[in-house]
Formats: C-alpha cells, structure tokens, sequence
C-alpha cells in the first residue's frame, strides 16, 4: 500500500494585495483538506521576498532562500512590485528590476522553463470583447521561461553620458527550444483528450484536426532565433501528424487575440513575446483579476514549480480588503491540478476549487465585495458540495 503523500508548499504572500489574497487562497487549501481525508498539505509563510524585508535587511529575501525553498515540493506567490500606498511621496520604493528579481531568481534557479497561462473565461468574468464567440475562447498560452529575451546579459558603457551605449543579448538554445516546443505539442495533445472526455469538439486547419500549436516569432525582423525556431517547430510537427499547426508574428498575433482569439488552442512563445502574450490572454479571460498562472519544470519535478496570479501587488488598493481574490484562488487550484498527476485527492480539490470560484464569479457577477467576503463564500461553498 502507497503511503499519503505530504505536500510541502512554501507561501510568499510578497508585496501589496499579496498578503490579502493568499491569505484566502490558503483557507481554501486548509477547507478542501477536511473535505479531501486522502489530501495533506502543509504550509510555511515567509516574510520575503518583500518590500519590507528589503526595507529592514538591505535584501529582498535571505541570501540562502532559494536553497531554502528547495526543500518543498511547490511555491505559491501572492505579488511583487510597489507596496504603495502610492499617496506618500516618502515611501519606501524598489525599481521594478529590483523588487521583481525574485521571480527571475527563482525561476531560473529551480529551472521553470516553462510559464502556463490558460484561457478559459469563466461565466461572471468580465467580458470585454462584444463578439459572443469571445465567450467560447479555449486558449493555453505557453511562454519559454528560461532564456531568450531575459537572460540579462549585457551592460551600460559610459552611462548617463552623450556617449552612453547600451547592449541587452537575448539568447536562445537548441536544448531550451526543443523542449519549449515539444511540450506545447503534448500540452495541445492533453487539451484535445480533455475536450473528448468533455464531449466537446473543437477543429483547426483544412484537416480537422482536435488540436493546434501556434508559433509566435518576429522572424520577420529577427532572423536568427526565428529561423531556428521555425526549423525546429517544423521538425518536431513531424512527431505529431494529429496536431495541427500555424506561425504568426507576434505584433500580428497580438491583433489576432483581440480580433478572434477563438482560433488559437495552443500559443508558444518566447520569454518576452509570451511575457506580452500571456497578459493580453489574461485580459480575454476575463481581466488580470481572474488569471492564473504556472511556471513549471515538466522535466523534473523534483523542482518546485512557482505558482502566481497574473495580476501585480495593485498598491493604490492594498490593505483596504477589496481584492479580489478570484485569480489567486484559480492560481491554487492549478497548484493542485499538478499535485493531482501524483495523487488523486489532490486532483479531486482542484476541480472542487474551481467549481466554488465559478460558482462564485456566476453569482455575483460584477458586485463589489471585501476580499474576506468573497473568500467566505468560496469556503463555504466548498463545505456545502463536500458530500
């Protein structure tokens, strides 16, 4: 007989709203834990990376915490960035390079090649685009979250002179692209069995096929990693005839996810192209305040993966218990969902999570709510369906 496997989850509540929502996110986790006999997880809460431990010890977090987070299977993040309040002139502020380079740290310090942001909008999200197909978007958004754009090799030649010359090298390997690319193929494989399982139907291309991979690129004015790119996407399309396949360049893909990102299964791209990507998505999903996000190493989970709403540390409302707390619960229960490949119970939560918070959004669809409210109705809701 398997023995009950432990999650071990490091919480960063971080900057701003942060704090409010994990705080929610957590009651969550420690409810389903009553409902689910068969899920255990326990939780440490850490002070940093934050503002406020850079205020107090010159750091943003402890010059040993990426070592420290290596002991737990996963990480749960709440927001980085500008703690505000933004009406006082005095305080205490972090450039955006400094107060968000624990997500770069942490992210290339536990290998997290691989950023995932699903599209699937919820009834009682905010729906922006008038077009009723908008209501129907199925979109998994997949960013290569170790090199390219934001490997931050370079530097500043006589800064802040005329003569100033700045170089920013992007790179980009054989290695990360081919996994990058084959994991958006067994991603787009995965999402057409779900579908089936769902009995719903989707097709792409003359073919028909279940499932599709985008491309994105600026091949057009970057030659060199959209070539290879666009060779390599080539090749590996071979180990997959059943999926369908397209290229955009990314200032026309961009038009595209407004204009009909019904179209779109399954999007890849680079670090910054996906970076620009992702949050667009976001906003088809219904905005930043109901996004989840993943950043994963498929490869190996003996890694943790990061898990983070797609929405900042909004400043100009923290402390005042009105965020709202719906993309961070959403973000838990894609923290679940990988639990949930190893174990059952944990899979089951997930699903119960998200049936509470779509239930929730559906109910109260544009209502203005405390943050503690809506955290109230979601844990209740998920005692109620517990049978």
């Amino acid at each position: 007989m398997t023995a009950q496997k432990t999650w071990r989850v490091a919480v960063l509540p971080g900057d701003g709203i942060g704090p409010e929502v994990i705080a929610q996110a957590t009651r969550a986790l420690d409810a389903l834990a009553e409902i689910e006999p068969d899920l255990a997880i326990e939780y440490d809460t850490f002070d940093w990376p934050s503002h406020a431990w850079h205020e107090a010890h010159g750091e943003s977090a402890p010059a040993d915490y990426l070592a420290r987070l290596a002991d737990y299977d996963a990480i749960l993040l709440g927001a980085l960035g500008d703690p505000g309040p933004t009406t006082d002139p005095d305080r205490y502020l972090l450039s955006d390079s400094d107060s968000l380079a624990p997500l770069l740290e942490i992210r290339k310090g536990f290998d997290q090649w691989v950023c995932e942001r699903p599209v699937r909008r919820l009834e009682g999200a905010p729906q922006y685009l008038a077009d009723p197909r908008a209501a129907d978007i199925d979109m998994l958004v997949i960013r290569e979250n170790s090199e390219g754009e934001y490997v931050n090799q370079g530097g500043r030649l006589a800064p802040g002179t005329p003569n100033e010359v700045v170089t920013q090298t992007a790179v980009f390997t054989h290695r990360a692209t081919d996994r990058i690319i084959r994991h958006a193929f067994e991603q787009a494989r995965a999402r057409a069995a779900s579908r089936q399982s769902e009995g719903r139907e989707r097709q792409f291309g003359p073919d028909k096929h279940t499932s599709q991979v985008c491309l994105v690129t600026k091949r057009n004015a970057q030659k060199f990693w959209g070539d290879m790119y666009t060779e390599m996407f080539a090749r590996i399309a071979e180990d997959y005839p059943d999926v369908a396949t397209h290229h955009e360049l990314v200032d026309a893909a961009c038009m595209k996810f407004v204009s009909h990102p019904w179209m779109f299964d399954v999007v890849v791209a680079s670090n910054l192209h996906g970076d620009i990507l992702t949050d667009l998505a976001a906003v088809l999903n219904g905005g930043m305040g109901v996004s989840p996000s993943a950043n994963l190493n498929p490869s190996d989970r003996s890694r943790p993966p990061m898990f983070e709403p797609t929405h900042g540390s909004a400043p100009d409302i923290a402390g005042q218990n009105k965020a709202g707390p719906a993309a961070m619960l959403l973000t838990a229960g894609m923290m679940l969902d990988w639990m949930g490949e190893q174990d059952g119970a944990a899979a089951r939560a997930g699903a119960r999570l998200r049936r509470a918070v779509a239930a929730d959004l559906a109910a109260h669809a544009g209502d203005a709510r405390a943050t503690d409210a809506i955290g109230d109705a979601v844990v209740a809701a998920l005692r109620e369906a517990r049978t």
